[in-house]
């Protein structure tokens, strides 16, 4: 009777879980659609029958899924976080499909990799030279970070709520938009306006690029990658492929905006542009990024690298790529100071911070995020204060509210973990073949959703400097990052603690 009813809620977790994963696969078929009319419409490599064979794949699968799955009035927490993680895992897989089919990156394993730096709007890539593949595929792996950045699992909540279920704890165990504080009292309202404010930075970000001179194809590309903060482009040179300010001067607009909190968007938007003011956050995002640009700049001028003008031009586009976790590169044959992997040790090391911190909580960023960062700050403050005034009274503060005790253990909590994890990578991905520079970069990079890294694996180079082993170790770290650490973890704690129950039961018949 005890293995009856454990199998019965095995069914429901698993049900639940491949209903959202179901929903996942059905909002890729249309960026798939796109990304085939464009390789109809424009390119000579006529992939059109991989782009085609992969929509009707995820169509089939995600369609079986939400076909012969269901989905519970409410979730329990084990089954939230694993739809999220595994919603995060199907679409990268079904996301591999049109790089495999059209064959533009060999083997499986890096269509797989290609598609897991797109979802989780990391932006390493293994494909090279990227210019020879076709548009349509080159234009699929720009929609995927753009389905990324917002997340599918935001996407598909959009639809729970006519389904006659909730969808608040799926938004706030993965999403860059608002966790405890919404933007409307219905988690569908919640997932629109978010979507609004998504789309509409996208378009203003094309139409800008237009006004400079790009096509209407590489505009389009960029704005998709500007507002997911994922940084994957269809050249080799990425935004130095272009060779114009004008051009960077967009971008550097669009990641900025897009690395802050769309929380803080929606406020400006409905009539409080004085929120962006009022939230010590931005402040702290906006100025760390600045002071980063302005130090680089001048200690590589202080180190005749480049000319100053150069240098303010590299430093404020580079620390802004890395701030917000976008990664990409101005690097090119005309600016070659844009290559931030031949800057001055001291210069580089205050790049990594950046890579670290990443964007403000709530944006399409990855990394710890500004807000972690003060908390930890003002938390070791603190602590350093009480250890010399033992009988002082000091809490941790976030402009008037004070920080309760639970709050400061999850975030030292996640912090530990992301050092802890950073650490491990290093180790194994050095004992896979590389070396130090590369092999912690590449972690750190990895686990921020960053992109380039440093040593081998600049912006200039890409992630094929690594081995097959350390690529698949850099895409579980890129999945941990993306889902916030706690969600993946939990989800293995989870599955080790049902196998261990299953086990018992076994043992006792």
């Amino acid at each position: 009777m005890r293995a009856r009813i454990l199998k019965v809620r095995r069914w429901n977790v698993t049900s639940r879980v491949g209903f959202v994963v179901g929903l996942g696969l059905l909002f890729l078929v249309p960026g798939m659609l796109f990304a085939t009319m464009v390789e109809w419409g424009s390119s000579t490599s006529h992939d059109e029958a991989a782009l085609g064979l992969g929509a009707l794949a995820t169509l089939a699968a995600g369609a079986l899924l939400v076909t012969f799955t269901r989905l519970d009035e409410e979730m329990p927490p084990a089954s939230v976080f694993a739809a999220v993680a595994w919603t995060w895992i199907g679409s990268s897989v079904a996301g591999a499909l049109p790089f495999w089919f059209s064959g533009e990156l060999g083997s499986f394993d890096n269509a797989l990799f290609e598609s897991v730096s797109g979802y989780t709007a990391t932006g390493s890539t293994v494909l090279h030279p990227i210019e020879e593949a076709g548009r349509g595929v080159l234009m699929w792996r720009q929609v995927i970070q753009w389905y990324g950045g917002m997340g599918m699992v935001v996407l598909a909540v959009t639809v729970l709520p006519f389904l006659g279920v909730g969808g608040l704890s799926l938004i706030t165990a993965e999403a860059p938009g608002p966790t405890s504080d919404r933007l409307a009292p219905r988690v569908s309202s919640t997932a629109r306006r978010l979507w609004a404010l998504y789309v509409g930075f996208t378009v203003a970000v094309a139409v800008a690029l237009l006004a400079t001179g790009l096509s209407l194809y590489d505009a389009v590309a960029h704005a998709f990658t500007t507002a997911s903060t994922g940084g994957f482009s269809p050249y080799d040179s990425s935004i130095g492929h272009f060779d114009s300010q004008a051009v960077e001067a967009v971008i550097i607009v669009g990641m900025l905006v897009c690395g802050a909190s769309f929380t803080l968007h929606w406020r400006a938007v409905s009539g409080n542009p004085r929120a962006y003011g009022h939230s010590s956050e931005f402040r702290v995002y906006l100025v760390v990024i600045l002071a980063a640009a302005a130090l680089t700049a001048l200690l590589n001028w202080g180190h005749d690298v480049t000319d100053l003008a150069a240098g303010i031009r590299n430093g404020v586009f580079n620390a802004t790529t890395l701030g917000t976790s976008t990664g990409f590169s101005n690097a090119s044959g005309a600016n070659p100071g844009g290559d931030f992997a031949a800057w001055t040790p001291g210069a580089q090391a205050l790049l990594l911070p950046l890579m670290v911190m990443g964007g403000m909580s709530g944006s399409t960023a990855g990394g710890l995020k500004v807000l972690r960062a003060q908390v930890m700050a003002k938390y070791m403050r603190v602590g350093l204060l009480r250890i010399k005034h033992p009988r002082v009274v000091a809490r941790v503060k976030l402009g008037t509210m004070a920080l309760s005790a639970p709050v400061l253990q999850r975030v030292a909590g996640l912090v530990a973990l992301y050092a802890f994890t950073a650490f491990v990578g290093t180790m194994v991905l050095s004992m896979l073949g590389q070396d130090l520079v590369t092999s912690s970069s590449g972690a750190i990079s990895a686990m921020s959703n960053m992109g380039p890294a440093l040593g081998e694996a600049g912006p200039t180079s890409n992630f094929l400097v690594f081995t097959r082993p350390a690529r698949a170790v850099l895409m579980a770290l890129m999945l941990i990052g993306r889902l916030e650490f706690f969600a993946v973890f939990l989800v293995v704690v989870a599955a080790y603690e049902r196998t261990r129950r299953v086990a018992r039961v076994k043992l006792r018949r």
